[in-house]
């Protein structure tokens, strides 16, 4: 319990900053993935997502929601950004929650650097996991973009283990100057220590809509 009045005190002391800010800037989302895979690991077949986002100066929170089969997984984050010519730099944190058993509750650290086509996020986290110990794990990536496609290198360690790597293009289809909805289609390999039996590879089809109000 203490994790978790934690991590929603952070959110909200966010937030409440972000009352205070001048350049707001609220948004919406929704969406669809053929296969809801995080960080190399599968969590469904077929899931529905949405979340709303906040940003003033530098500053953002939000939360997010996808259907995971046993309930819904919840996300609540909050984070810091800001560049330096070519440079971007993050600091943030995030708490994943569930409403029903598909798993226990993570709470991450989160920081993050950029440069021109490429960044750089790491995640320092602890796991409930239910009744057992708690466990610690770090989480790092590293990712190349370019005009739509990319490729991400995805890595464990500490208390959890193993890598997954994902390439991938994304996009926005545009009609007569009417932005529709974004589109993205990726290939993830996640090896066998990751998935803790035989290594996978995922097509992933995903469409989703932005709105700002």
């Amino acid at each position: 319990m203490i994790r978790k009045f934690t991590a929603a005190a952070v959110i909200l002391l966010s937030a409440l900053y972000l009352q205070t800010a001048t350049a707001q800037d609220w948004s919406a989302n929704i969406g669809y993935n053929s296969e809801y895979i995080f960080r190399g690991i599968p969590q469904k077949t077929s899931s529905a997502f949405g979340g709303v986002d906040f940003e003033a100066g530098g500053f953002s929170a939000g939360a997010w929601t996808a259907d995971v089969g046993d309930g819904l997984e919840v996300d609540l984050y909050g984070a810091y950004g800001f560049e330096a010519g070519d440079f971007g730099f993050s600091v943030g944190g995030t708490w994943y929650t569930y409403t029903g058993d598909f798993d226990d509750d993570y709470l991450e650290l989160n920081l993050g650097a950029s440069w021109k086509f490429l960044s750089f996020d790491m995640a320092i986290g602890e796991y409930g996991n239910f009744a057992g110990p708690t466990l610690n794990y770090q989480f790092y990536s590293l990712t190349a973009s370019h005009n739509g496609f990319y490729g991400t290198v995805g890595l464990f360690a500490d208390d959890f283990d193993g890598n997954y790597y994902e390439a991938g293009y994304g996009n926005n289809l545009t009609v007569q100057d009417v932005d529709l909805f974004d589109y993205a289609l990726a290939v993830i390999y996640s090896d066998s220590t990751l998935l803790g039996g035989e290594s996978d590879t995922n097509l992933v089809f995903t469409i989703s809509k932005t709105f700002g109000f």
